[in-house]
C-alpha cells in the first residue's frame, strides 16, 4: 500500500465519520501489514510517518485541522483560529 492509497483511505474515513484519530489509522497499519507508514515517537508509541501527514496535509487542503490533545482530524468549524491546529 503507497502513501497515496493510505491518504486516500484516511480521506474516506474522515468523510464518512467527520473525525479521524490517528490510533485508528495505525491500528490499521498494523492490521494490514504497512507498519513502513509508521514510527516509534519520542514516548515509544506508534505513529504515522512524516511523508503520510505531510501528503495527508497536502489532500486534505485547509479545510481539515489537527486537534493535538486528542490527536484527532475534523473539518475545520467557523470558530477554529487560522492554521492547522486546533484546539478541540
Amino acid at each position: 500500500m503507497s502513501v497515496e492509497d493510505v491518504s486516500i483511505w484516511m480521506l474516506n474515513n474522515l468523510k464518512k465519520d467527520s473525525c479521524l484519530y490517528q490510533q485508528d489509522v495505525v491500528d490499521y497499519l498494523v492490521r494490514e501489514d504497512n507498519e513502513h507508514h509508521l514510527k516509534e515517537n519520542a514516548d515509544g508509541n506508534q505513529a504515522l510517518s512524516t511523508k503520510l501527514i505531510n501528503k495527508f496535509r497536502v489532500d486534505s487542503g485547509p479545510s481539515v485541522v489537527w486537534v493535538k490533545p486528542d490527536k484527532y482530524w475534523r473539518y475545520r468549524v467557523p470558530e477554529d483560529e487560522v492554521g492547522r491546529e486546533a484546539r478541540g
